[in-house]
Formats: structure tokens, sequence, C-alpha cells
């Protein structure tokens, strides 16, 4: 992680964290819904931009003797944790509006015209200096940032209508919307992370076509036992067996390797068989293909 990613990160977590704070007091003071659900996210936003900086520190360490493969997975954990943070919370703002609606309360129109303002200021900053970054979690952290200046924008809106026309449930729609936005996010979140914990080959990468690839190249006879999984979503890493025709053969792994990275595979580990040794696990295999074959067919 560059020093001015990790700077950025930090200006960037700052300024949303004193800025939920002032959102939750500006929310209680006007009694606005809408800001208070905008809060949260901004809250979530802060936790996780906090989360992410600690844990992209950590994950950029290097493997040792207990953790092989090094940190990578705890960014995934900290994804996990933010990802939860923000359900239960909109899940608690859903259900404020939907009571609002049903009791409507005054509304302090001024005030939230006044917080819109300043939201979509310091939202414009924080994604102003998050926007030169490397690291994908840099990219997420400005992708929060611009979806908060619109957020804000539509509060902006929001709130002017509603002093014109003293609707208030406008409010509760609004953070309805920021609700549902937020939920739609942490679910495919949750989902992806769920994919990594179970060691789902990862989304992009297909089986079939890595086993295609590594027959194509000259001397391979055989591949079996191929796993695939991410670490993190971004590192894949990749181990099968290959057979191969001869022992001259055996230097194949060089290609192998390099038609794996083609396919975004970055860390292989092969053992490579000659024909006479019989591996003691091929039937294995073979069982699990034809289960496999009789799944797709009930699909």
């Amino acid at each position: 992680m560059k020093k001015s990613t990790e700077r950025n990160i930090l200006v960037a977590f700052l300024l949303n964290l004193s800025f939920s704070v002032i959102e939750i007091v500006g929310g209680l003071f006007t009694n606005s819904m809408a800001i208070l659900s905008d809060a949260i996210h901004d809250f979530g936003d802060a936790f996780s931009i906090g989360v992410s900086y600690f844990l992209e520190k950590k994950s950029k360490r290097k493997p040792n003797t207990i953790y092989t493969y090094g940190y990578l997975r705890y960014s995934v954990l900290g994804a996990f944790i933010t990802t939860t943070i923000l359900t239960l919370g909109s899940l608690v703002v859903l259900i404020g509006a939907i009571t609002r609606i049903i009791y409507p309360e005054p509304i302090h129109y001024e005030g939230m015209i006044g917080l819109s303002i300043i939201g979509i200021i310091i939202n414009f900053l924080a994604a102003y200096t998050t926007k030169e970054g490397d690291s994908l979690n840099q990219k997420a952290v400005n992708l929060h940032m611009l979806e908060d200046v619109l957020g804000w924008v539509v509060v902006f809106i929001g709130s002017i209508l509603m002093k014109f026309t003293d609707i208030t449930y406008i409010d509760s729609i609004m953070s309805i919307g920021i609700a549902l936005y937020l939920l739609k996010h942490a679910v495919g979140n949750l989902k992806n992370i769920l994919n990594l914990f179970l060691a789902k080959v990862p989304s992009d990468i297909h089986l079939e076509e890595v086993r295609d690839k590594v027959l194509k190249i000259s001397g391979v006879k055989d591949v079996h036992h191929i796993h695939i999984w991410s670490l993190d979503g971004v590192h894949n890493y990749l181990t099968m067996h290959v057979v191969v025709s001869k022992e001259k053969d055996l230097k194949v792994k060089k290609q192998i390797k390099e038609a794996l990275a083609t396919l975004n595979i970055t860390h292989s580990t092969l053992e490579l068989e000659l024909p006479s040794e019989q591996c003691e696990e091929e039937s294995c295999d073979v069982k699990t293909s034809s289960v496999a074959h009789h799944h797709h067919h009930h699909e």
C-alpha cells in the first residue's frame, strides 16, 4: 500500500467519522429520519474505511510460518464485519422510517437544508482525496464517497420540497430509499464473502476452461484433482495433478504456469506424474466426476 494511499484513506476516515457524529446530532435536532439513516450509512462507511485501513495494512504483511498464505483473508474478515454492521443499520432505519409514516412527526426543514449542503461539500472533498489510489480497497472507498455525495443531493432536494409543500413523509421515503440501497449492496457483499469462505471457484474462472487450456499444452496427457479457490477475491490459487507422457515432458511446468497466469490464476501448485505412476486417488476423481454429471442432470 503506497504511503499516499494510506494517508488518503486515513483522511477520508476522519472526515467521515467526524461527519457522521455531526449528522447524528443534526438528525436528532432536525428530527429527520433521512439524515439519521444517512448518518448510519456514513458511520458504516467510516467504520469500513477504518477497518479496511487497519486490515489493509495487516493483509499486506508477508506470509510467515503460522499464516502461510499471508494475511489476505483479513481483508475479507474486515468486509464481513462492516457489511454486517451496515445490514443491521439499514434494517433499523427501515423500521424507523415505516413507523414515521404511520406516526408523522414535525421536521425542522431549514436545518436539513443546511446539513445537506455541508454533507455535499464534505463528501465531495472526501471523494476528491481518495480519487487516486492503487488498491481495490481504495477504489471501493472512493465509490462510497461518490454515493454519499449523491445521497446528500437527494436529501437536499427533498428538504427543499418539504419546506415548500410541508409533506413530511418525503423524509421517510428518502430514508427508506437510502436503507434499501444499502441493503442491496450489503446482501451482494455478503454473498461474495460467503463464496470465499465456502471456497467456491472464483466467478471469473471456469474449471473446464482451465482444464482445456492445460490439456492443449504439448506433453500434457491428463489433468485431475483440480482445485481452485481465492483468498480475498483478488488472488486466485490452484492446485492440480498433471500427467505427462514422457520423462522429458516434466519441464512443461513453466508453460502451464504461464497459461494459468493468463486466466488470472497467480499462485499454482502442480504435481507432475508419469503415466506409469498410477495416481492412487485417480479412482476417487472418476467417482466425483460422475456424481457431478449426475447433479447437472437433475438441475
